[in-house]
């Protein structure tokens, strides 16, 4: 059974005007900095006020930044590999959303396969 747990990200930069390449490049980085293991390039993504959400059937968990930032500065290059297809980006004046399936694999075996969503 599939389970649907987004993990939000709310990085807080505006998309007035952008096209919808320029609003994947976040989630784009992000993905690569996570498997490369890049902690410049995985900081580069986020606002100063981002705020990272875990939706679960018990409710919203929230989770700081910097403990994102640690983990996944922690591993080592290749050990994070999530695999997104971006399918609907929605824009909405300053506010942009974007859906996608994903797979996350951890050291090469496959974890989760789930739906995230990620807005600004």
């Amino acid at each position: 059974m599939n389970k649907f747990f987004p993990f939000v990200f709310l990085f807080g930069s505006f998309c007035f005007g952008q096209s919808q390449e320029e609003i994947e490049l976040p989630l784009r980085n992000l993905f690569a900095a996570m498997k490369n293991a890049d902690p410049v390039l995985l900081r580069s993504v986020f606002s100063e006020s981002a705020i990272l959400q875990t939706i679960t059937k018990d409710g919203v968990k929230n989770e700081e930044l910097k403990g994102f930032l640690d983990s996944v500065s922690k591993a080592s290059k290749n050990d994070l590999d999530e695999r997104i297809t971006i399918e609907a980006v929605h824009i909405d004046g300053n506010l942009a959303s974007v859906f996608t399936p994903y797979s996350f694999y951890y050291k090469g075996n496959s974890h989760i396969a789930e739906q995230i969503a990620f807005s600004w």
